[in-house]
């Protein structure tokens, strides 16, 4: 034979050899679905559906007899009448009657009001009108008059309070006067505040230019730091 002979043919590949049994495994794949749905459905038991039928009972009306007596719906409120301007004849010569000493005698006359001047001013707290606020003039003394009259219990326990404090301010800054205010609650506490009260000295309130004599009200607050 001649060098131009044709080629021989090229080994069977694993593609050429599925495609050949193709027919084989799906044939036997739809027989094997067939064999399996069959059996399921011949072995499988059968399904009943529950009885869940109910009966109910008729209802029957009882007419009650008429116990309570409804009352009828209020009456409607009348609509206020509208306002009618009157007319009257005013006599423009009407003058007002004199009044005299003799028909309204002094002693029947109510006293005269207490005049300001003569209260005395410090025997309670009262207002008192000014412009100018007295000020603390020793910050430093009330810090360790409170820090030395805090009740030793109470700061170990972590307890504190505010007490505020009344205070009597003479024209010159003086106190001369003070007294609980609010209480903080603490019996203890007031007292220290009174103590540390004594203490205190103020800057002389003004009413404009002049000093006077006032009422003031200072909290002292005890805390721990």
């Amino acid at each position: 034979m001649s060098e131009q002979q044709a080629v021989p043919q090229s080994r069977e590949t694993a593609n050429d050899r599925l495609k050949k049994s193709f027919s084989t495994w799906f044939w036997g794949s739809i027989i094997a679905a067939t064999a399996v749905h069959a059996a399921a459905f011949a072995f499988w038991p059968e399904l009943t559906a529950e009885d869940i039928s109910y009966t109910a009972e008729e209802l029957e009306a009882v007419e009650l007899p008429p116990e309570v007596e409804i009352p009828p719906p209020p009456q409607q409120i009348a609509r206020p009448a509208t306002p009618v301007v009157a007319t009257a004849n005013v006599d423009e010569d009407i003058t007002i009657e004199a009044t005299t000493f003799e028909e309204n005698p002094v002693e029947d006359l109510p006293p005269p009001p207490e005049e300001a001047g003569s209260r005395d001013l410090s025997d309670a707290p009262t207002f008192t009108p000014f412009t100018v606020a007295p000020s603390i003039q020793n910050r430093r003394d009330v810090v360790r008059a409170m820090e030395r009259e805090y009740p030793p219990l109470l700061r170990d326990a972590g307890i504190g309070g505010t007490v505020r404090v009344y205070f009597f301010i003479d024209e010159s800054g003086v106190v001369q006067d003070f007294r609980i205010d609010q209480s903080s609650g603490h019996q203890a506490l007031d007292e220290a505040a009174l103590n540390v009260a004594d203490v205190y000295q103020f800057s002389p309130a003004l009413n404009r230019d002049k000093q006077v004599p006032v009422w003031v009200s200072f909290p002292i607050t005890f805390q721990v730091r």
